[in-house]
């Protein structure tokens, strides 16, 4: 009888040893190549670090190097490492890119040499915390009886020239068949995110204490995925149904409004690629004494410094000088109107009527607001749609403003008794609800 084997064994620590040996040269290679440069690291030299310390982190995990005492910390080196240099991969990108998205002018003269002055410092901090980490990846390895090789990494195997290529993010994107329908869409989601970011109340902050709290309070790492998954949506939907589109070629305004989301995007990267690190060492999961070597190898203080002042600000200033654009492009691709509509004898405006006219804002994601009596409230939110009509119980008239496709469908809406008698017997051009 052939007894199975287990699904998983231990390996000695000496054995592993001999196997990342033989797996790490080409990380060492790399290593010194970037050690040995005296002139700035490019994009492509934070890219391809990135990717060869994401594939020798991996290959530590599959053996569970993160829970091992010997190994723990050159684990988290590595991990370190990656994760400034994903940091610097975006900062490098965004100065490179700078005069193609459009910008020039968009901030003040003074402004814009901060800027640039500002995005120098990040890099170079970025870069002096890789070379502290790189110094003590070598000394580890040397600990741990690892032979460093002394060949270097050709410049010309350098990644990172190619794009990455992406499905479009459509999960839940309504089919609009009208590119200024789009247009408009994004322009009122660009000025969501401004909204969402100046509530912050993003400011320079030289105190440490005083910034850590700030960064505490807006910017977790939880927090700082939320602000550039919002703004990378935004590109996204942009992308998808607005670029290369003929109307943009006719409307130099569409592709500046993109510049100053893809700035903004590469700078949140970096933020949350930074405030990653910081939570990732104050955790006290990811093993003690690595935790305080790694600290005392990068001062977290000048981390969110960094954050805050060289990344976060900027990102936000981007956002709020687009913004005057986004409303000129809301303006120019919406057809404002006024909807005036009696809710009949027999009928309530409750929670599901009031969800259908919800998704009927959002398909179209331009703003509409309700009015009922003086009281208004924006037509896209349930919670203020249902306060406000709960607010004026006989209330038989209701005032829509926004653009003539939402209004056009709420009235549709309406006309049908708002759905009571079943969705199915709404109109045809009200059936996209039924998955709603």
């Amino acid at each position: 009888m052939t007894l199975e084997r287990s699904l998983e064994e231990v390996i000695q620590e000496r054995a592993f040893t001999t196997l990342l040996r033989a797996h790490a040269q080409t990380y060492f290679r790399l290593c010194n190549t970037l050690q040995a440069r005296g002139t700035e690291w490019t994009k492509k030299h934070y890219y391809q670090l990135s990717s060869e310390s994401d594939e020798l982190e991996s290959f530590l995990d599959d053996y569970g190097a993160r829970y091992n005492r010997t190994f723990n910390l050159l684990r988290e080196l590595i991990a370190s490492v990656r994760w400034f240099a994903l940091a610097g991969f975006s900062v490098s990108h965004l100065e490179g890119r700078l005069e193609s998205y459009g910008l020039a002018g968009a901030l003040f003269e003074a402004q814009d040499e901060q800027e640039r002055s500002s995005l120098a410092e990040a890099r170079g901090f970025i870069r002096s915390s890789i070379e502290a980490l790189l110094q003590e990846v070598r000394g580890e390895s040397q600990r741990l009886g690892i032979e460093w090789t002394r060949e270097s990494f050709p410049e010309n195997h350098l990644g990172g020239g190619i794009p990455r290529q992406r499905l479009p993010r459509n999960v839940g994107q309504e089919d609009l068949v009208d590119e200024t329908q789009r247009i408009a869409e994004v322009a009122s989601k660009f000025l969501a995110a401004c909204a969402m970011l100046e509530e912050l109340r993003i400011r320079r902050v030289k105190e440490p204490g005083e910034r850590r709290a700030l960064l505490s309070r807006i910017c977790s790492e939880e927090q700082a995925r939320v602000y550039e998954a919002t703004v990378h949506n935004l590109q996204s939907t942009y992308d998808t149904f607005i670029k290369n589109t003929v109307v943009e070629g006719r409307d130099d305004r569409l592709s500046r409004l993109r510049g100053h989301l893809s700035a903004a995007l590469h700078l949140l990267e970096a933020v949350t690629f930074l405030t990653h690190f910081v939570e990732r060492h104050e955790s006290g999961v990811r093993g003690e004494p690595s935790e305080h070597q790694i600290v005392r190898l990068i001062d977290r203080t000048s981390v969110q410094d960094v954050v805050l002042n060289h990344l976060f600000f900027w990102a936000d200033q981007f956002m709020q000088r687009g913004r005057a654009l986004a409303e000129e492009l809301l303006h120019s691709y919406t057809n404002l109107q006024e909807l005036v509509v009696d809710l009949p004898d027999d009928v309530k405006l409750h929670a599901r009527p009031a969800a259908l006219i919800v998704n009927i804002v959002g398909r179209y994601g331009t703003p509409v607001e309700l009015d009922i009596q003086g009281q208004r409230c924006n037509a896209g939110s349930i919670l203020e749609l249902l306060v406000t009509v709960g607010s004026h119980p006989d209330a038989r008239r209701y005032v829509f403003r926004g653009d003539e496709n939402p209004l056009r469908d709420i009235g549709l809406l309406f006309q049908s008794g708002l759905g009571e008698d079943g969705i199915d017997g709404l109109p045809p051009a009200l059936q996209y609800l039924r998955g709603n």
